[in-house]
């Protein structure tokens, strides 16, 4: 069953509905006001880029605040990015210990 994504005329408002089968014109109603002057609209959608075309596009120039490292995919990404720009090969145990902090387990290993 195909969700649609449909943005009311009157207060702006966007909701999603499930069309069931033969009911793709069924009249439908706005949650916010009720009406039925709806549009449907594209819905919102995500770009997944590789962890080495991040690494890639990764500037290590830039600082980084908080909110950058609440991302688990970004734990280590600096200091992959930095020992590549020196040439430096941290070998698979580095890359082990990045997947553990991601995970958590290594935090949990040090408590």
């Amino acid at each position: 069953m195909p969700i649609f994504e449909y943005e009311c005329s009157r207060c702006g408002r966007v909701s999603s509905h499930v069309v069931i089968g033969s009911r793709r014109r069924e009249r439908r109603v706005c949650p916010g006001c009720n009406s039925t002057r709806l549009k449907r609209v594209m819905s919102s959608f995500a770009v997944v880029e590789s962890e080495a075309s991040r690494l890639q596009n990764f500037d290590t120039s830039r600082p980084r605040d908080e909110s950058f490292y609440r991302d688990s995919r970004n734990v280590g990404l600096w200091a992959k990015k930095r020992a590549k720009e020196m040439g430096v090969d941290l070998g698979p145990g580095f890359d082990a210990t990045v997947e553990k902090a991601r995970s958590g387990k290594l935090i949990k290993e040090m408590s």
